[in-house]
């Protein structure tokens, strides 16, 4: 590996798969004001729209994510073309 182009601040972050709440501990770079309790103790808080947890080649259910009506908008743009 080459020296000097990775991180050296790795620090245990909660990710937190707001669709279903699951949530699990990891190691991250990744900046956030939020924080949570989880197991007993502090750890700041990512939250994630969809994990392995709820993404359907995972679990493999079939879930539709709708964020913010986007798949209404669709179905409303193109009703005039349905059969």
């Amino acid at each position: 590996m080459k020296q000097g182009i990775h991180p050296e601040n790795y620090r245990l972050v909660v990710f937190k798969d707001m669709s279903n709440d699951e949530m699990f501990l990891c190691k991250s770079t990744a900046e956030t004001k939020d924080t949570i309790e989880f197991e007993g103790q502090e750890y700041p808080l990512i939250k994630m729209e969809i994990s392995s947890t709820s993404h359907p080649f995972y679990t493999g259910k079939t879930k539709l994510v709708d964020t913010a009506g986007r798949v209404d908008k669709f179905m409303n743009k193109y009703k005039k073309f349905a059969k």
